[in-house]
Parts: C-alpha cells; structure tokens; sequence
C-alpha cells in the first residue's frame, strides 16, 4: 500500500507530470535541463525530483557534480511503476502544456555542448 500511496502523491502535481513527460521523451536529462524547463527554482525542483525518485518513478545517475534523471522502466520496475507511468503517458500525452514542454526541450538540449550547464 505504501507503494501505492507515494505513486499517487508524486504524481498529484503538474510539474512532476511534466518531468515525468519529458523523462519520456527523452532517455535521461540532467537536472539542469529539467530545471531550465520548468523555470522553478532549484529546491523545489529537488523537491519535485525527490518525490518522483521516492515513488520509485525515476532512477537517478550521478556524474561528478550534476544528477541525471530518468524513467524507472525495465526489468528493475515494478508492475504498478510500470503501469503508472503507463497511464500517465496514454493520459496526458497530448495535452497543451506536454507539447509546449516538449518544444522548449528540444531547443534546450540543441545547445552546443560547451554552454550546457552539465559539461
């Protein structure tokens, strides 16, 4: 039950759902990719980032300094992780704010390597 209760609480705010959707979109992003899109300030984009990854919605990589997030998908996922994030996908895929996030991160990650704040 445990499991459950932290699913529907991380996944009860947009911006979560907007991380959790370009976490699709795209295999792993920095934090400071994610922070860019949501124009949040750090903490609470920490915040958001630590309840998705209580959740067990996302798996995090350290890279010296910086943190990259992505999907707990695969073998290593549980069935209701699985089927969450299935049903957020199908859900909210074609929603306005989805599509607008989707956008803006593809002009954020075209930024040449040697500007992107996780090099």
């Amino acid at each position: 039950m445990l499991s459950f209760m932290n699913i529907t609480k991380a996944v009860s705010d947009e911006n979560r759902i907007r991380i959790l959707m370009a976490l699709h979109a795209h295999d792993e992003l920095c934090v400071c990719n994610i922070n860019e899109l949501l124009e949040l300030a750090p903490s609470t984009v920490s915040k958001h980032l630590f309840l998705l990854k209580n959740a067990r919605l996302v798996k995090v990589r350290k890279d010296g300094r910086w943190m990259h997030y992505r999907l707990n998908r695969g073998l290593e996922a549980s069935k209701i992780v699985t089927q969450a994030l299935d049903w957020i996908v199908q859900s909210v895929s074609d929603e306005p704010v989805i599509k607008a996030d989707r956008e803006k991160l593809a002009r954020i990650l075209s930024v040449s390597l040697e500007t992107a704040c996780c090099q």
